[in-house]
């Protein structure tokens, strides 16, 4: 049950040992948290392990089959909770109209203001407008709608002239706009691109309330999160700090916990082979009964429950001679004549790994269309290899899903000649399991149908993958098996994504969609993200006028090009910094996994002695680096401000 105990001053989220069951299968088990006023928590857990289930049971939606959900304080007053509902908003009515509408004491106000004739009460109408800041609310709305992409003339266009993405984006909106005592998100960032998943990073990390976000994006959980509640085998365990925080201290106690129970099995192995040994000879049975009682005393430790490994293989392509793509003054579009890109001079080798950047509506999706052939050019040449197979993962394939039918019989159509056991391995190369091979499609989570339609496009061995924001509910370990699984892929990548970390470790050579054509960027992806939070900060500024009272817009570009120069040599200070980190934690972890194995315990006592001293010896220069990288951070993003 979901408890409001409205009494209590103090403003706190308690989850008091509750089970969740869902279709009969349990989700969460006798769990617990407790969070208080001011947290930003990050909520994560592998696909299907019901973090959106409990975001449902805090909004009261479900009900927990035991235990209780006890909000108290502010968090226990009516319309304190916020949370984007699953249904995009619609109808005649604009984005601000929807936005503004979401403060629902704010439009009853304006409402009986219109009708109202009693002096006094009029009174106590504009005083209450007043302390709830009314009067400025469309101006903060329009900040907000700005914030996740929409100019002036689409704030005030009918929300039926959107798209459903578009429209997900007006309800997050609303919901901001609303400023709840206690903010629900369930991967916001699923229908954004990444700019506007960079200004919501900025947005949220400012939120002065309670906020629980259900993420698999780490950049937004590093930025935004000052806790992490993770799901682990059916309980809530909460760790302090952001996700990468949360990471090495998850990381260190499984490693502490699989050290110790190594070391109670050397210890019991030794006490066995002494009771084998000596139990039936009369001198030693005492001391052999004495150590079968230590033996029946002594807790068994578990070994440590880390979670599956999850994985992705791609099929390997016969190989083409370069180019494999080349396009020659080209222009598309939908409409003949209005080619929504053009002068477009591109090239595509197999070894390209091709990151594509701009905001939403800039292109980028009519781009991979006629790359895949999904559209073809109006105007230019366009010239590909003979036998090019491209496989395209358009970003609402789950719409191209029958719900009906499971992944072996999707699959089979594309592969009708291959015997049953070939088709469920190529399932199986993409991480579905084989009950879920044979689950109806419209069963089966966003992750699993991400997954299945993985498997659709590389069935006909592709020698180029375009793939548009392919981690969209993909979980953590999900995307790192899909960046190592593109890393060893020998074919071309042309990729867009608003996942920074999937495109830092993927791509080698990053396109600019903007102003109607493809450019290349010369910069990374920590560069472009720098770029787009000086453009919005300019945005949010007073521009200087020169004399004519106009915008100095070279003055503006000047100083915006000075401020990015000066703080090159800050990111690739902080980036040294993080690689040696990164490398030195390597290592590290694999003494760790070395001193955890049993094997090592078998050698010399001297050689042990060696890997506990390098241990020791790693720890010190971790922490070093730790604190070089820090420094430099910090250093930039004082520098950024």
């Amino acid at each position: 049950m979901v408890a409001a105990a409205g009494a209590i001053t103090a403003a706190m989220l308690s989850i008091r040992s509750i089970t969740v069951r869902v279709a009969g299968r349990i989700l969460l088990d006798d769990a617990s948290a407790t969070i208080p006023p001011g947290h930003h928590v990050g909520f994560i857990g592998r696909n299907g392990t019901g973090k959106s289930t409990l975001l449902k049971v805090i909004g009261g939606e479900l009900h927990p089959d035991t235990g209780t959900v006890e909000l108290s304080g502010p968090f226990g007053r009516e319309n304190a909770i916020g949370w984007v509902r699953q249904e995009a908003p619609g109808g005649t009515e604009s984005p601000i109209e929807h936005v503004l509408a979401a403060d629902r004491e704010r439009a009853a106000l304006l409402a009986e203001s219109e009708t109202a004739t009693d002096p006094h009460r009029i009174a106590e109408i504009q005083t209450r407008l007043a302390d709830i800041g009314a009067h400025a609310a469309p101006a903060r709305a329009a900040r907000i709608l700005a914030g996740l992409g929409f100019d002036e003339p689409m704030q005030n266009r009918p929300l039926s002239e959107y798209s459903g993405g578009w429209r997900m984006r007006v309800a997050l909106a609303a919901v901001l706009f609303q400023e709840p005592e206690l903010l629900l998100l369930d991967e916001p960032t699923n229908h954004l691109d990444l700019e506007t998943t960079v200004w919501l990073e900025g947005h949220l990390k400012a939120y002065p309330k309670t906020l629980i976000v259900v993420s698999h994006d780490r950049d937004l959980l590093n930025e935004v999160a000052t806790s992490i509640l993770s799901v682990e085998h059916l309980k809530l365990v909460q760790y302090t700090g952001n996700y990468d925080t949360y990471e090495k201290v998850r990381e260190a106690r499984l490693a502490l916990l699989e050290a110790q129970r190594v070391k109670q099995e050397l210890q019991r192995k030794h006490l066995q082979s002494f009771v084998d040994r000596f139990r039936y000879k009369a001198s030693k049975a005492r001391q052999a009964q004495s150590r079968i009682k230590m033996l029946e005393k002594m807790e068994v430790l578990p070994a440590a429950l880390a979670d599956p490994e999850t994985r992705f293989s791609f099929p390997t392509p016969e190989n083409l001679a370069p180019p494999l793509l080349s396009i020659e003054k080209a222009a598309v579009g939908y409409v003949p004549g209005r080619p929504v890109l053009s002068r477009l001079n591109l090239r595509l080798d197999p070894d390209d790994r091709i990151g594509l950047l701009g905001s939403n509506g800039n292109g980028k999706t009519t781009l991979a269309r006629l790359i895949s052939g999904d559209l073809h050019e109006d105007g230019g040449e366009i010239h590909r290899a003979a036998r090019l197979r491209v496989g395209y993962v358009a970003q609402h394939h789950a719409d191209e899903l029958d719900g009906r039918e499971t992944a072996v019989d999707h699959l089979r159509r594309k592969l009708p000649t291959q015997p049953p056991e070939r088709v469920r391995a190529r399932l199986g190369a993409v991480g579905l399991t084989q009950d879920k091979q044979t689950t109806a499609v419209g069963k089966l989570s966003g992750g699993e149908k991400a997954r299945l339609s993985l498997a659709l496009v590389m069935a006909d061995d592709p020698h180029v993958l375009v793939l548009d924001e392919p981690t969209n509910h993909l979980d953590i370990d999900a995307r790192l098996a899909l960046v190592q699984a593109l890393n060893d892929f020998p074919g071309a990548v042309v990729l867009i994504s608003h996942d920074r970390r999937l495109m830092e470790l993927t791509v080698d050579r990053l396109w600019l969609v903007a102003d109607g054509t493809v450019t290349p960027f010369d910069g990374d992806i920590a560069a472009y993200a720098e770029r787009v939070r000086e453009e919005r900060r300019g945005a949010t500024r007073r521009p200087e006028a020169d004399d004519g009272g106009r915008v100095n817009k070279k003055d503006q570009r000047r100083q915006a090009a000075q401020t990015r120069q000066q703080t090159v040599e800050m990111r690739k200070a902080a980036q040294a910094a993080e690689k040696r980190l990164e490398k030195l934690t390597l290592e590290r972890d694999a003494l760790v996994a070395k001193l955890g194995d049993a094997r090592t315990y078998d050698g010399s006592t001297a050689e042990l002695q060696k890997l506990i001293q390098k241990k020791a010896a790693l720890d010190a220069q971790v922490a070093e680096a730790e604190e070089l990288w820090l420094a430099a951070a910090e250093a930039l993003e004082a520098a950024s401000a």
